[in-house]
């Protein structure tokens, strides 16, 4: 496997925080990053974020403009987890988590007929039906083999204060799916909660959930959890219902797994990061001196069938650095173009979160 580095997206002045994005290709034959950029002077999940965008031509990036702003004069203070596709009549979508003051969120999707110099009216995917706080990865938007658009969320559940807003937030999420039947114009909740067995005992329940779309049409749904592994479960009814989860054979952290498949070759690449955290991760090593969250080294495989993936091969191992929050793009039967979080203690970030790296990977 060969790796060449193309670009740091490093934090700043008044831009504390470059993470969680996604590619699409152009008409133009270049290919556009899209991602969450803070403004300010926080890094937090929850501080100001616009969504930006560089284009990449094959040799360099173009300077970055904002897509996104949350909207002036509204209690949006976050837009944040990109994702981005080439809807089925060919518009260009970018789709993001809003975030709200208080413990509140939803998730948006902009159409574009001429490849983002203009974005149309929000179309919302995920809306608060209930009380809680929604979750969204980046680079999580899926096309069935029918042309269904599906999306995998996660809803945190909350209570309510007196003053009538959220007050405390789950961390225990339940995962579902919302779907669109007529190319992303509405968007509907296709599944009902799907729970962690045995929740109590987690501390994250279904965390951050992914799918993809196996080779029969098989559903294969994936989530974060905090036992040391990935869960997975299965969907043959196109996302309607689903199997219990149960332990899948990815190992990790409390950290997101991303498995795509390539248009190009018909294979699955997954990313992820494989040691769980435990108490003797730091035995005999220095531990990093920011918060990485466990999330090193970060691996890839390959598949034929979507289940059964190879060996690991690494990315990035630097014991002082986390790497996360992947987005893939494919460009050939046996190259990709990967962006992930990359911060790192070597680099004097204050956290994993604040870098986002693109590499071009050829296997």
């Amino acid at each position: 496997m060969t790796i060449a580095h193309l670009l740091d997206i490093a934090p700043g002045p008044e831009n504390p925080r470059n993470s969680e994005g996604a590619f699409l290709t152009l008409k133009n034959g270049k290919t556009a990053f899209i991602w969450s950029r803070y403004r300010g002077s926080s890094a937090d999940d929850h501080a100001y974020a616009e969504i930006a965008m560089i284009t990449w031509d094959g040799e360099s990036f173009s300077e970055p403009r904002i897509l996104v702003r949350p909207a002036p004069g509204t209690d949006e203070t976050n837009c944040m987890s990109v994702s981005a596709a080439r809807m089925n009549n060919g518009d260009a979508a970018v789709f993001y988590l809003v975030k709200h003051r208080g413990i509140s969120s939803e998730y948006i999707m902009r159409r574009s007929p001429d490849d983002f110099e203009t974005l149309e009216a929000p179309v919302r995917v995920v809306s608060p039906l209930y009380p809680g706080y929604y979750v969204i990865n980046n680079d999580r938007v899926v096309r069935d083999h029918a042309g269904r658009w599906l999306v995998p969320a996660a809803w945190h559940p909350s209570t309510m204060g007196y003053h009538g807003q959220p007050d405390h937030v789950d961390g225990r999420s339940r995962a579902f799916v919302c779907a669109s039947d007529d190319d992303g114009r509405t968007w509907r909740q296709l599944s009902d909660f799907l729970s962690l067995p045995g929740g109590a005992h987690s501390g994250t329940g279904l965390q951050e959930p992914g799918l993809s779309v196996l080779p029969g049409g098989t559903l294969y749904g994936y989530y974060r959890t905090d036992l040391g592994r990935h869960y997975e479960s299965f969907s043959e009814d196109g996302g309607v219902t689903w199997t219990d989860p149960r332990p899948s054979p990815f190992t990790a952290p409390a950290s997101p797994l991303l498995i795509k498949r390539n248009p190009y070759s018909g294979q699955y690449l997954a990313v992820w990061n494989p040691t769980p955290e435990t108490p003797f991760r730091w035995l005999g090593q220095k531990k990093p001196s920011i918060w990485t969250g466990g999330r090193t080294p970060l691996c890839t495989a390959l598949s034929e069938d979507g289940l059964h993936f190879g060996a690991p091969v690494i990315i990035e191992d630097d014991p002082l650095g986390g790497f996360c929050y992947p987005a893939v793009h494919f460009t050939g039967e046996r190259s990709f173009i990967l962006s992930y979080c990359a911060g790192s203690e070597k680099t004097g970030d204050e956290m994993c979160l604040v870098r986002t790296r693109i590499v071009s990977v050829t296997l």
